[in-house]
């Protein structure tokens, strides 16, 4: 399974380790990231905020599942 996580905080930081530990998982990334975070995970430029780049990043990579952390990503409609 490939997984894109969004944000930089603990939070992220601790649904990336979970994740990583994921036998289903087969690659991680993460928007923006940290450098905990790029421990788990690979991170990648991507501007969150830009709804249509983030579908874009999920149809070349053929992402199977977001998990967004913080709160203001889905506020602004990215779900």
């Amino acid at each position: 399974m490939r997984v894109l996580l969004i944000g930089s905080g603990g939070r992220e930081h601790a649904l990336a380790w979970k994740i990583a530990a994921s036998p289903l998982l087969t690659r991680l990334y993460a928007a923006p990231g940290n450098p905990g975070i790029g421990h788990e995970a690979e991170l990648v430029t991507l501007d969150i905020a830009d709804h249509a780049a983030v579908a874009r990043f999920c149809a070349e990579k053929k992402i199977d599942l977001v998990v967004v952390g913080p709160e203001g990503p889905l506020v602004a409609g990215i779900a």
